[in-house]
């Protein structure tokens, strides 16, 4: 930050209690009043995830451009989520229906009994906010997940890249079709892993991995299998793997204009979004905390921090489509899969469709 650039505000996070499809709320109200900051200069980062905690929401986060535009931000931000509310309310309560016991699964899995206290009602369920509202809540940003106060700059500076692609994506294409979302989340996924893990065995491994983890962190439920994953694995995969090379071999060799311009744009920001990460690695500055969450650790080799990021960073692109975990863990294993047994049986395009 220069002398003569004004620090940006503090982050303001907006959480949006919206117990439907957030494809609507995101299209016609978040994507304009960002649209419309940005273009004013109000805004100097923006971006949102969706999560479940006390109801199915949008944490929408946005950061003034300096702390004097803060007041002016959060008008315009409650001014327009009311008026989408107010014309597009969702109509489904998730305390009646099989969502709450959906989340009530993930409560149980991911917070221990002595964390909980705070979201519990007396009965022991989770607590649910009203539905069309929304609040501001505490910015907590994940440091030791994303490499310490360096890694969270980066971090913010990518997720609102994403954002704009999620939500340009929204409005112009078919994601409410379940081959469509599942299509496209397959893509972006293979573009960013190969930018980040260009050779193969260390791709497949990872992608490996990455189900196993997405396998464990359920243990019991159902939600994440393996079995019904290879049902359709055999009639998907060759032409699965044909797109997976062609992507690779475009980025491993730099020939991008090869790819769609939707994957060009996202291949282009992945290999930016790697070598910052690189840099900030080689310079000493990303500090992730423990598995075991006992202590911090300074990592200063690249073959180890680019796939400690590669999975938060995939995980949260997929998060703003709305793909479920479920669909996450089936994907990173088909891709895994297509990876480990040569499916592709022809050379790659010269053009990737």
């Amino acid at each position: 930050m220069s002398e003569l650039t004004p620090a940006p505000g503090d982050w303001q996070a907006i959480h949006i209690f919206y117990a439907a499809n957030p494809q609507p709320l995101l299209v016609n109200c978040v994507r304009p009043l960002v649209a419309e900051l940005t273009a004013e200069g109000l805004l100097a980062g923006h971006f949102f995830i969706n999560y479940w905690l006390e109801g199915p929401h949008v944490r929408l986060r946005l950061r003034p451009a300096t702390p004097e535009d803060t007041a002016e931000v959060r008008r315009r931000a409650e001014e327009a989520i009311s008026a989408f509310l107010r014309a597009r309310p969702a109509l489904y309560e998730v305390d009646s229906g099989f969502l709450n016991e959906f989340y009530n699964t993930l409560f149980e899995i991911e917070f221990p009994e002595g964390d909980r206290g705070a979201f519990m009602d007396a009965d022991g369920r989770m607590n649910l906010r009203p539905n069309n509202s929304f609040s501001y809540e505490p910015y907590e940003p994940e440091y030791g997940k994303y490499g310490g106060p360096a890694g969270i700059e980066l971090a913010e500076w990518h997720f609102a890249h994403s954002s704009d692609l999620v939500m340009d994506a929204f409005r112009t294409m078919n994601l409410h079709l379940r081959t469509v979302l599942l299509g496209t989340s397959a893509q972006l996924m293979m573009v960013m892993a190969g930018c980040f893990l260009p050779e193969r065995e260390e791709l497949g491994g990872y992608l490996d991995r990455y189900y196993e983890f997405w396998h464990k962190a359920f243990p019991g439920t159902g939600f994440i299998g393996s079995k019904e994953y290879d049902k359709n694995y055999a009639e998907m995969a060759p032409g699965l793997g044909r797109r997976f090379e062609g992507i690779r071999r475009a980025v491993r060799t730099g020939e991008l204009g090869r790819l769609p311009a939707f994957l060009r744009g996202w291949a282009e920001h992945c290999l930016e979004l790697r070598d910052r990460a690189e840099e900030l690695t080689v310079r000493g500055e990303l500090v992730f905390r423990s598995w075991d969450g006992t202590r911090d650790e300074q990592v200063g080799d690249p073959a180890v921090a680019l796939p400690l990021l590669l999975s938060p960073y995939m995980h949260m692109t997929n998060n703003r489509l709305h793909v479920t975990i479920r669909d996450e863990a089936y994907l990173s294993h088909v891709l895994g899969r297509v990876l480990r047994e040569d499916t592709t049986g022809t050379p790659a395009p010269a053009a990737i469709p």
